[in-house]
């Protein structure tokens, strides 16, 4: 049995039907027998192979659009393509040399390196390319400044392996100094440094604060900012290439684009389709249906994993048609995040 519970498919009809995607993402046209006889070596006759595609109908593996038509692949014939049946690729020497000379021309700064990874991906696919920020709960605590504004105010500054990420306000009841901040904040990093920052507790924050011989008031202050923080754990999504879907057939009915572009203009509609792949080291392949939304049902995703540091981890995404050329754009996503993890390499952020 195959890991969706179906039998494996005789050797004849595996062809068949990996034909039968490979030629419709190829064309976009329903696939017929004849057609399938005249261009192909299948050593059967165009009879045995209708026969065939009947029964890979009946068993849900293609569908037939149109009475007069030929067929095409259903979301389980693409899965079935994608998880048996598909010829893995290899991004050529010259492709990946390109990719990273265009990532190493880039700045040095984090959010522009993704951003400009993002833009050469959706080109290079031809599709919607996304990719998600390297996801704050797994990054690690650098240090915590406390500065002061006044006697009793000032402002908390939690700083992550990612840069900034909580500014906190705070007014105090009682005088103090900028010195004792300063104690205050020393004794914070020392006890937190590199830890991973959804790993620090409230009680954590309370014993640095008590072992400081700080007022207890200062514990709900730094407590604060570390929430703030937390709170930042769904990672932002860059897009880029939303215009190439207009080239693709299947959305030649406007409003279907238009719905679809509606939804994925929304940055969480589009971290909600990788979320759960999240900190999952492989790539991934959802087809249809499996997207969880009608209206995304024509649509596929590939996602795969890229490294930024020891610890933090981002995925990287093309959005095209079910129709797409799978191998294709896995081979380029791989490629493509291989050369942006080990561009990320390179980049400290204080």
């Amino acid at each position: 049995m195959s890991d969706s519970g179906r039998e494996p498919l005789e050797q004849r009809k595996a062809y068949i039907l990996a034909t039968v995607v490979y030629e419709y993402i190829a064309t976009g046209e329903p696939v017929g027998s004849q057609s399938l006889t005249q261009k192909y070596n299948l050593g059967v006759s165009s009879a045995t192979v209708r026969n065939e595609m009947a029964e890979l109908e009946a068993s849900g593996y293609l569908v037939q659009p149109h009475t007069s038509a030929g067929r095409v692949p259903s979301d389980t014939g693409y899965r079935t393509y994608v998880d048996e049946l598909m010829q893995p690729e290899v991004l050529a020497v010259p492709e990946r040399r390109r990719i990273r000379d265009e990532l190493r021309d880039a700045s040095r700064e984090l959010d522009e390196i993704i951003e400009g990874a993002t833009r050469m991906l959706g080109r290079l696919s031809n599709s919607l390319a996304f990719v998600t920020r390297p996801e704050t709960g797994s990054h690690v605590f650098r240090h915590v400044q406390m500065i002061s504004l006044g006697a009793r105010t000032g402002v908390a500054v939690v700083v992550t392996s990612l840069g900034v990420a909580a500014q906190t306000m705070f007014e105090l009841g009682a005088d103090t100094t900028p010195e004792e901040l300063t104690r205050l904040s020393n004794a914070l990093n020392v006890r937190f440094a590199n830890r991973a920052l959804r790993d620090i507790s409230d009680a954590d924050v309370a014993a640095a604060v008590r072992d400081a011989r700080m007022a207890d008031e200062l514990r709900a202050v730094v407590s604060t900012a570390r929430r703030s923080a937390r709170s930042n754990d769904e990672p932002g999504v860059t897009a880029a290439g939303a215009q190439n879907l207009l080239d693709q057939p299947e959305f030649r009915d406007v409003s279907k684009l238009r719905s679809i572009l509606r939804i994925v203009e929304e940055q969480k509609t589009l971290y909600d389709l990788v979320a759960d792949a999240m900190n999952v080291e492989a790539p991934r392949v959802k087809i249809g249906h499996e997207l969880g939304s009608e209206e995304l049902s024509d649509l596929s995703v590939v996602t795969v994993p890229y490294r930024f540091g020891k610890h933090a981890i981002g995925m990287l995404s093309i959005l095209g048609p079910r129709r797409m050329p799978y191998a294709r754009l896995m081979a380029l996503a791989a490629g493509t995040a291989d050369t942006l993890s080990e561009r990320l390499a390179d980049v400290e952020i204080k």
